[in-house]
């Protein structure tokens, strides 16, 4: 196996980082194909997340270089980058992947999203031509992993993700929503979630603006809200008591002097900002006006890890689950691993086979044509009966990673992997042009 990742995720970095590497989906086919076209890269997937930026891909033994990839690419200077990454190599890397789409490495274990963020990747990827070999194997794989978590775990038994975290840290503020007016500034799923959790915990008015007014009406219309046009969202900003922000404008909606502005016309009482959004959407500024309680996704890590508590035991099953598919894994892809060098011995013996039939060609030239065809059968069936037990021998050996079993077996044919033999066929007929006189094995 030659996998690679490197990357950063809300463990190992503050949202001030992975806001500056985060890859908007219009950007990530462009930046998926300078992946690929970095020396040493034979495949290449990139997973952006709120929560991740990791470079998936597999090489040709060449170092890829991911953490120089990004700093370049970004523009970021790698000192400031390199104490955030983790890298993975291989089985470490196989397993890594599987916990992700399993959300088992998610700020809020369990949560279903990031499965969906991971085949979206994936899918990109494949349409670009950058995954096609061991790595589209290796996200199957990763999918029938999250697919078994799921289902033979309760782990994502209750709606969790991001958004609902971010309505119970609004419930924790307020006590209760009921009465409170809510805004959501963003109409995708992340804001569906949200006002979903915020329905169904007391909030009895949702205002929704979104840049694509259809997109807030619908949404709106889902919970018998309120569509706001996005220019002015502003004129009506001050009516929220909460206001939770998930969009993809890559830059902040919300400054300071925006927030002056509500705190202004809202006449000193409170507002309570939830941003979800990485970039992030509010002006961390924000937080320091008097009245303006802001939270961004890296203040959910509390309220997440009360999640994983009550969630212990089904993900200690999970990640055994995690396992065993890596393991189940390994195997495979070492059988794949080896089917060139079961190729080239099987070609080792049809060679001598062959170079041993032109050697008598002499003796049997006066043969019928079934003669022939028996002949050719028997020393066909007598290869492939001698063949058999070298060839289950590598087979096993490869699912093991028994690395002296398999140099053994390739050195009992004379080459090693990937390499004619020193007594290559092509020319064995030109050697051995007829019977030699004296030579007891020449003879049938």
């Amino acid at each position: 196996m030659r996998f690679q990742i490197a990357g950063l995720n809300h463990k190992t970095a503050p949202v001030e980082l992975r806001e500056r590497l985060a890859i908007g989906q219009d950007a990530l086919g462009e930046t998926t194909r300078a992946l690929l076209a970095r020396p040493g890269v034979q495949e290449a997937m990139i997973l952006s997340t709120c929560n991740r930026v990791e470079l998936l891909v597999t090489h040709n033994g060449l170092e890829p270089q991911l953490p120089e990839f990004l700093a370049e690419h970004f523009a970021l200077d790698r000192s400031v980058l390199e104490p955030h990454l983790y890298r993975y190599q291989d089985e470490e890397a196989v397993r890594h992947m599987f916990r992700v789409a399993a959300s088992l490495d998610s700020m809020v274990v369990g949560e279903a999203q990031i499965l969906g963020q991971v085949k979206q990747s994936w899918n990109l990827a494949r349409e670009l031509g950058a995954v096609k070999g061991p790595l589209d194997k290796l996200l199957q794989g990763a999918f029938t992993a999250a697919k078994r978590v799921r289902t033979e775990t309760e782990i994502g038994s209750s709606s969790v993700s991001i958004a609902s975290v971010a309505v119970d840290l609004a419930r924790r503020i307020f006590g209760s929503l009921e009465g409170k007016k809510i805004l959501i500034v963003g109409a995708g799923k992340m804001s569906e979630l949200a006002a979903r959790h915020l329905i169904q915990h007391g909030a009895d008015s949702i205002m929704v603006a979104n840049r694509t007014y259809d997109r807030a009406v619908r949404l709106a219309e889902q919970f018998l809200g309120a569509a706001i046009r996005f220019e002015d969202l502003f004129a009506r900003a001050h009516e929220a008591d909460i206001v939770i922000t998930s969009t993809g404008a890559g830059h902040p909606i919300i400054g300071v002097e925006q927030a002056q502005a509500i705190l202004h016309r809202r006449k000193g009482q409170p507002v309570f900002l939830i941003d979800i959004a990485v970039p992030r959407d509010v002006d961390p500024l924000v937080n320091r006006l008097e009245g303006m309680f802001l939270y961004d996704i890296d203040d959910l890590q509390q309220v997440a890890a009360s999640n994983l508590v009550d969630r212990g035991h089904e993900a200690e099953k999970a990640e055994a689950i995690i396992a065993e598919e890596t393991e189940r894994f390994r195997r495979r892809i070492r059988t794949i691993d080896i089917a060139p060098v079961l190729v080239d011995v099987q070609g080792t013996a049809e060679e001598l086979r062959q170079s041993e039939l032109h050697r008598q060609r002499g003796l049997l030239q006066n043969l019928t044509r079934e003669q022939h065809e028996a002949v050719e059968a028997i020393t066909r069936g007598l290869m492939n009966k001698f063949m058999h037990m070298p060839l289950q021998a590598l087979k096993a050996a490869a699912r093991e990673g028994d690395a002296a079993a398999l140099e053994t077996i390739r050195a009992m044919f004379g080459r090693d992997y990937g390499h004619k033999p020193a007594a290559d066929a092509e020319h064995a007929p030109e050697r051995a042009a007829g019977p030699e006189s004296g030579d007891e094995s020449s003879k049938i």
